[in-house]
Order: structure tokens, then sequence, then C-alpha cells
């Protein structure tokens, strides 16, 4: 049976309409397997702010994708260490949901990959080709 080998999270333009003042992100965290397969986590992150593009960084961009696809900041009443026990434990059942069998605590210590898309990279003005040398 094949084991998570990374995580990864695919950043992407998230505006449907092209508006140099809206930032929009949309973002897909997976699972990549040994065997190579991709299996999906959380499609349903994502931010949005009103600026340029033209003031996004690369650097900002991967720094809060990291942040997006959690874990979530405590609420009142909760610790930090909770949250990210609930979260990779969130992760852990969605993959054992696809019958991959991981816990928690080796899933939390995997490498993530953000990986942008060529038209986020267009967007911050980073060539799409260079990405891929």
């Amino acid at each position: 049976m094949a084991a998570v080998e990374r995580l990864v999270t695919v950043v992407d333009v998230a505006d449907e309409v092209a508006d140099d003042r809206h930032v929009s992100v949309d973002a897909r965290h997976e699972a990549v397997l040994t065997d190579g397969r991709r299996l999906l986590l959380l499609d349903d992150r994502g931010w949005g702010e009103t600026r340029s593009w033209a003031t996004v960084s690369a650097q900002e961009v991967e720094e809060t994708t990291r942040v997006v696809v959690g874990p979530d900041e405590p609420p009142e009443g909760r610790t930090r260490e909770e949250m990210e026990a609930d979260h990779w434990n969130y992760l852990a059942r969605i993959l054992r949901g696809y019958g991959v069998t991981v816990d928690a605590q080796e899933l939390r210590q995997l490498r993530h990959d953000v990986v942008f898309s060529e038209r986020l990279l267009t967007r911050i003005g980073q060539d799409p080709g260079a990405a891929a040398r």
C-alpha cells in the first residue's frame, strides 16, 4: 500500500474578472503518495485582499498559503496545540477515507510544497518557465 510522501498545496488566481486591484487566490491542498497518486485534502481554502497584484511577492503567497491550509487560529477557550492536533487528525481521517493509513503526527512532519500555477506566476510578475527549471 502506498504511503504519504509529502503534502502539496497548489495555488491559482481565483478571480473571475481580471482586476489588478483585487488579489484573490484559491488553494488546493493534497497528499502525494509514494506511488505518485495525489489525494485531495482541502479544496475550500484561499484568500483575497484589496491591493494591486504588482505588490504581491511569491514569498507572501507561499507564507499565506501555509497559513490558510491550517491549522486554524484557536478560538477563545482552545489552545494552539488543541487546534493543531484537531487539524492533523482531521487530515489523517480524510486519508483513511481514501484507504491510506497515516498517523496524524507523521503527517505533521511531512514536507509541504507550495506550487504556483502559471497564471499566478504571471500575475505576480514571475516567469512561469523559470519555475520549471
